[in-house]
């Protein structure tokens, strides 16, 4: 991880009969990414676009026949050979051949459940329109008042038309009926109670039977009218009550019949779907491998005679012995005399970068690949990140408590991390967990560490080692705890505390005031040693890439110019730690004369004097002013040597190149050409060493001050854990009364989902991406370039899981034309 692999670029000469084995091999090795030599061809005018239209064909048809399986199919079966071309197109016909029994099956059983939904809809007509012929107001039959002259379904001189229709279309329906008949109609309706099926879509359908009483051929033909438009099913209806029993009988005969049918075809189609199911996500990996390997064929170029298929491709070095394998293996199966060559070819390209990873390390490969990606070769950040990430984390973080909790999540993820890496989800949130629970269990572990060293439990503290301070107090002070602030003269018993801060300094009402001078100034020393090593990191990047010059003219200045300001300002708030003490015999090394390193280091860099108030000194040590100065002087000396070194070295280096062409026997006209683009590129490299300068001596300052975000989301963080104990928890554990017992029932309930929502979750966000800002601003500009391109191999593994993604993405929709 220390740098991304050495890349070499490829060229392959493999026979047509040879390439499908060889391929299919690389795509399973996925070590070689391949060049598109037909830039300019399209897509259907490429050698193999045959197979990959049949590719496509079969996999449309495959997630067609996938949507119409009841359950989700098993995972598919390891393949442990590549397929024949003969057994390609044996499965090619099988899938065909399924493709079209089960759109025979399913159009039958569509054709019968359209027949069974008349049936019933008929069924329930003639039970409902029995009432529509009784006139409930004279309690009598219209059919006995006016004589049946055939049965055409006319009484008399009214005639009738019955159907089915939409209930939701019923008041638009009777209203248009009304309008086309100028009112000369009478309309019965009533809504049938059970929702109907679809028989295509299985959709619940609401419908009413009605029926229209009129009087006319004319009004007749426009009632027809009327009904094919709003989509109305109209149905033969008897006019007498015996025609309508007679006929209810022989179509509940019917119904029975057609219902014993539908179950015999459903179970039929169930069977056929069942045995599909075992096999179906092993032929669509099958088929998707295959068009991967002809889409990626078509990459290759032929040779003049076009007896040879010519490919270049990137491929790690230390793989170089896989893809010469890979070839042997294809001649092998073909049986070809000719063997495949493996040819280096070099070139000026920048390779592509390419970092290995495992379980692991790939998380916090990602968070810097997520910045840009590494030029070719530079320094990969990941690997300090490892450590760096989630200890910086932690100083933001700072709790046993909740450390453990974060702790206790990432562990189950990293535990049962196989069960949960086969339960594939389209959760996105849950799915960023997952990817990042080794981050995660980091964070934990190392916030358990702040914790114990800041002694924060759950905004508590932890009595492990007893205490390095006396009882000097009197009872009224200890009871009031807002005056009772520990003073190092009187109770300090001058024996550290083994391990972190002192648990008396919980009940003290100036540990804040400690804490925000502890906290403050360990993030400023975390912060200057980060950017430090940073900084330290570009030697590395200029000794590989034979860049000498570069220590001199760049780091030299740079790490000078960072330690003589920033880190001499460590080093005076390690001096004031050390010196000044409450029981020191000298008043000139007592607390009252302790000076502010923030106050000298102003003074120092705007060239004013120190004062002293009374018997202290106005420096730390002797000849304090003359050192600051002598720092200060080399500090900005180191500025135009940033500015100016490099090109003036690219001037001199550029010079001495003409100085040797010129002799060699270049050309007047050629050395003049490269005068001027020597110019130009000169002018360019002054403007950009120039803006580099600015960003570096300016984000000195403003990146030192960014690591106080340390101090403020420590302090933070604390203080929303004491609020949460004050105001919930410390009121549930007052008292002894049933009552309490109950409220601390209820309020133990709220601390712990606030602790989990606000405390762990939104807090730990919160200093995730502080965390990732002083990593990727403050820490990797001092070194990083991430002007590389990602390394993307021809890989079966890249290529199914995206295609799970996009069928996820697009669900299939209607059957295949």
């Amino acid at each position: 991880m220390f740098r991304s692999e050495e890349m070499v670029l490829c060229q392959l000469f493999v026979q047509p009969e040879a390439a499908y084995v060889s391929m299919y091999e690389l795509g399973e090795a996925g070590i070689a990414q391949f060049r598109d030599l037909n830039p300019h061809v399209n897509d259907f005018q490429r050698r193999y676009v045959t197979e990959v239209r049949r590719c496509n064909e079969m996999e449309r048809k495959l997630r067609w026949v996938s949507g119409e399986l009841p359950e989700p199919p098993p995972p598919p079966k390891p393949s442990p050979r590549v397929l024949t071309p003969r057994e390609i197109n044996i499965l090619e016909e099988r899938i065909d051949y399924i493709e079209s029994e089960i759109q025979e099956i399913t159009k039958n059983a569509q054709n019968l459940k359209t027949d069974y939904l008349a049936l019933i809809e008929l069924k329930l007509l003639i039970e409902k329109t029995q009432t529509f012929f009784q006139d409930h107001s004279a309690h009598r039959k219209i059919s006995a008042s006016v004589q049946i002259y055939n049965n055409d379904g006319a009484l008399g001189h009214l005639g009738f038309i019955a159907g089915v229709v939409a209930t939701a279309r019923v008041p638009s329906f009777e209203r248009m009926l009304w309008r086309i008949s100028h009112g000369n109609i009478f309309f019965k309706q009533a809504q049938i109670d059970e929702p109907l099926k679809d028989p295509v879509t299985s959709h619940e359908l609401q419908k009413t039977v009605f029926v229209v009483f009129f009087h006319g051929e004319q009004i007749k033909l426009r009632v027809k009218k009327v009904c094919n438009g709003f989509q109305a099913t109209l149905y033969p209806c008897p006019a007498t009550y015996k025609e309508q029993q007679d006929m209810l009988a022989g179509i509940e005969s019917r119904i029975k019949d057609l219902e014993m049918v539908l179950e015999q075809t459903e179970q039929h189609r169930r069977l056929v779907l069942a045995n599909i199911a075992r096999d179906i996500s092993t032929w669509m990996v099958v088929v998707r491998k295959e068009k991967a390997i002809y889409h990626t064929l078509n990459m290759f170029s032929m040779d003049i005679v076009k007896k040879c298929l010519i490919a270049e491709c990137w491929v790690p070095r230390c793989d170089l012995h896989i893809l010469q394998k890979a070839l042997d293996n294809g001649v092998k199966a073909s049986g070809s005399p000719i063997p495949s060559i493996l040819h280096h070819v070099p070139t000026l390209e920048i390779p592509p970068t390419y970092n290995r990873t495992n379980k692991f390390t790939r998380g916090f490969q990602t968070l810097i690949d997520s910045y840009g990606i590494a030029s070719y070769r530079e320094v990969n950040p990941a690997l300090y990140t490892i450590i760096t990430f989630p200890f910086l984390f932690a100083v933001m973080f700072g709790d046993m408590g909740h450390g453990l909790i974060m702790t206790a999540f990432a562990a189950i993820l990293v535990i049962f991390e196989k069960k949960f890496a086969k339960n594939k989800t389209d959760n996105e949130i849950w799915n960023i967990f997952f990817g990042g629970r080794y981050i995660i269990l980091l964070m934990g572990i190392f916030s358990v560490y702040t914790g114990l060293i800041y002694n924060d439990i759950f905004s508590k503290s932890l009595n492990i080692f007893g205490s390095s301070w006396q009882n000097v107090y009197d009872e009224g002070t200890l009871r009031n705890y807002s005056t009772f602030e520990l003073d190092p003269k009187d109770a300090y018993t001058k024996t550290p505390y083994p391990l972190g801060i002192d648990p008396a300094w919980q009940f003290a009402a100036n540990n804040i005031i400690f804490l925000n001078s502890f906290k403050m100034k360990l993030s400023i020393i975390f912060g200057v040693l980060h950017m430090a090593f940073g900084v330290t990191l570009s030697v590395v990047n200029f000794n590989f890439f034979k860049k000498a010059e570069l220590i001199f003219l760049q780091y030299i200045p740079q790490i000078l110019f960072l330690l003589l300001l920033f880190w001499y300002l460590c080093i005076l708030m390690f001096m004031k730690w050390i010196m000044y003490s409450a029981d020191a015999t000298d008043n000139a090394l007592g607390t009252s004369c302790a000076p502010s390193v923030l106050i000298i280091f102003i003074n120092m860099m705007l060239l004013k004097e120190s004062t002293a108030k009374g018997s202290c000194k106005p420096f730390m040590y002797d000849g304090q002013e003359i050192i600051q100065n002598i720092f200060l002087a080399i500090a900005f000396l180191c500025i135009p040597i940033m500015l100016f070194g490099k090109p003036v070295y690219q001037i001199m280096a550029a010079k001495k190149q003409k100085r040797g062409g010129v002799e060699g026997g270049a050309g007047g006209a050629g050395a003049g050409g490269a005068g001027g683009a020597a110019g130009e590129a000169l002018g360019e490299a002054l403007i950009t060493q120039a803006i580099h300068t600015i960003e570096y001596v300016l984000g000195a300052v403003s990146h030192t001050a960014s690591y106080l975000r340390l101090w403020a989301l420590s302090l933070a963080h604390a203080q929303l854990s004491a609020v949460l104990w004050q105001r919930l928890l410390k009121i549930g554990l007052g008292g002894g009364s049933p009552v309490n017992a109950i409220l601390l029932y209820i309020l133990f309930a709220a601390w712990a989902f606030f602790t989990l929502a606000i405390l762990v979750l939104m807090e730990g966000l919160s200093a995730f991406l502080h965390t990732l800002r002083l990593h990727w601003v403050e820490f990797m500009s001092k070194f990083y370039e991430g002007q590389g391109y990602a390394f993307l191999p021809f890989s079966f593994s890249v290529i199914l899981e995206a295609d799970e993604v996009d069928i996820k993405e697009k669900p299939n929709g209607g059957p295949p034309e």
